[in-house]
């Protein structure tokens, strides 16, 4: 299993009156992870939507554990859940790297379109970006 784990301090802007990171942006986060995800393989957002395939988000979830506060250097550990020819589900842990503390967990599940937003089969498509993503879930 491929897990990327992308660190990153928390900046002031991300949090609120009490010094507490809004929740909203835990979901920013996922996206960071999501992208160095693809990075650790070798490509980009960029390069998929070079090349016609868009990855919407069609469901989130963050399940909240403990608060990261302004300063905190943290986590985004990411890996996949699955990815089928359609769909792929990406997991996060969001961690406090200085005691190692889980703060947050969540997903994202997203349908594999093309730039007019109709689904596509990734295996079909681009088999060889398909068995490489295959790869990460073994």
């Amino acid at each position: 299993m491929h897990v990327w784990d992308a660190e990153l301090r928390v900046r002031y802007g991300e949090t609120d009156k009490m010094g507490i990171v809004y929740y909203s942006n835990y979901f920013n986060w996922f996206e960071i992870g999501r992208t160095e995800f693809f990075r650790s393989l070798g490509m980009s957002y960029r390069s998929l939507e070079e090349k016609n395939v868009m990855l919407p988000v069609i469901d989130a979830q963050c399940k909240y554990f403990s608060s990261a506060l302004y300063d905190d250097l943290i986590i985004i550990r990411t890996r996949l859940e699955f990815v089928k020819g359609t769909r792929i589900k990406f997991l996060y842990d969001i961690i406090r790297k200085e005691d190692n503390k889980l703060l947050a967990q969540g997903y994202t599940e997203h349908p594999f379109t093309n730039l007019e937003k109709k689904p596509i089969n990734l295996k079909k498509v681009m088999p060889e970006v398909y068995q490489m993503l295959a790869k990460c879930c073994d």
